[in-house]
Order: structure tokens, then sequence, then C-alpha cells
């Protein structure tokens, strides 16, 4: 019991750099599921079809599986802190944007644009929360965990609760928030130093080489792939 009560208050007690980044990331995680509650509001307010809202989920997902590959790259070079804003003003710009649209093609190329911003941000804000973070990786991992389960929860909902209104609100209110924890990065998380050797592009691909982590790409890839597939089909209908 002491020892649970120990690491609680290890996960609790955190510089405000680590719950910024945490914030920031909940907000990153809900932009998964935020369109999933209002996509029969998208298909009839632009007059698409279930196939063509359904490519929300599809140019979202693919740009930022790409763009995954990149990041190390990126971060290694202009640093973690850099890279974190970078994610975010994409974001911001590319949320807003979408609430903007007057064509499915537009809000689908604006998803995409999202995609990229959210990819160079989730996948620098793990480390960036390490780095940061007081009483060890463990911790660290955690609040991660925590914040990415508490955006895949709420991301849903907010959709569901602006989008009552108005199917555009959800779009606006993720840009909001994530103007918010830009300024908060800004203020409150300093540049980390940068590693001392540069990530390549071939990296990503040459980590497959290891067994666990292939098996483990490889699941994630079905699992992932069956539930959007599921998702998407079943409230664009």
């Amino acid at each position: 019991m002491d020892s649970f009560d120990a690491g609680t208050g290890g996960i609790l007690r955190q510089p405000k750099a680590v719950w910024a980044t945490a914030g920031a990331s909940v907000v990153a995680f809900m932009g998964i599921g935020l369109v999933d509650p209002i996509l029969p509001s998208i298909a009839k307010g632009l007059d698409a079809s279930a196939s063509q809202v359904s490519l929300l989920f599809t140019s979202y997902f693919l740009i930022t599986a790409l763009a995954m590959l990149v990041t190390g790259f990126v971060s290694s070079r202009v640093g973690g802190r850099k890279t974190l804003l970078l994610g975010l003003a994409l974001v911001v710009v590319f949320a807003g944007l979408a609430g903007t649209s007057d064509t499915v093609g537009q809000l689908v190329g604006y998803r995409a644009g999202w995609g990229l911003g959210n990819a160079l941000f989730v996948s620098t804000a793990l480390a960036v929360i390490v780095g940061a973070a007081a009483g060890g990786s463990a911790a660290a991992i955690l609040l991660y965990e925590s914040a990415l389960g508490l955006g895949m929860a709420c991301g849903p909902l907010l959709g569901a609760v602006l989008g009552d209104a108005s199917w555009r609100y959800p779009f606006f209110g993720t840009a909001f928030l994530m103007a918010i924890g830009f300024l908060c990065i800004t203020v409150f998380l300093k540049e980390q130093p940068k590693p001392a050797r540069k990530t390549s592009l071939l990296d990503p691909l040459k980590a497959l080489g290891h067994g666990g982590l292939a098996s483990a790409a490889v699941s994630a890839f079905f699992y992932n792939y069956t539930f959007f597939t599921v998702l998407a089909s079943r409230r664009s209908c």
C-alpha cells in the first residue's frame, strides 16, 4: 500500500511542463474519435455519401501513419519542444479550417493536415514527458497512457456535445483547446537537449527487424484497421 501511495504521489508531483504536455496530449487523442458522433451531421450538412465522410478517418490516419515515420528525424534535429509546437500549430490551423469547410473534399484535406500535426505532436510527447518528468520513466509513461485513455474516451463525448448544435463546433473547439496547449507548452516547457545521435529516415524501418516489435506492429495494424473500419461504417450508415 505504501509503495502504491508513493507511486501515485510521484505521478501527481510533476513539473508544470509535464502537465502542459500531458494536457495537450489529451486533446490530441480526443481528435481521433471526435468526428465519430458527427459523421451523419457532416454527411447531411455537406450533402455527402457515407463513403465520402468515412474518408475523414482514412485521410487522418494515413497521413498520421506516414508522418510518424519521419517525426524522429525531425525532432532529433530541431528539438522536442519545437516539434511539439509545430505539431500543435498545425492542428490549430487545420482543425479551425475544418470547421469552415464548404465541401467534404475540403474537410477530408484539412483532416489530413490535422493528421500531420497530430503525428508530430503525439510521437514526440512521450519522449518530452519522460525527459521532463519527476519520478522516473515509469511515472511518465503512466501519465502519458492516462492522457491517451482520457483523450480517446472524451473525444466522442466532446464531438457529441458540441456537435449537437453544429457539426462545425467540435472542430473549432479542438482548435481552441489546442491553442491553449500551445500557449502552455510555450510558457512552461524549456527546450530539452537534443540526442547525441540524430535519427535517420530508415531507423523506424530498421527497428522492425526486431521480431517482438514487428509482431506488435502487425497486431496493432490489424487491430486498428478492424476497430476504425467498424467505427466509421457504423456511424456513417
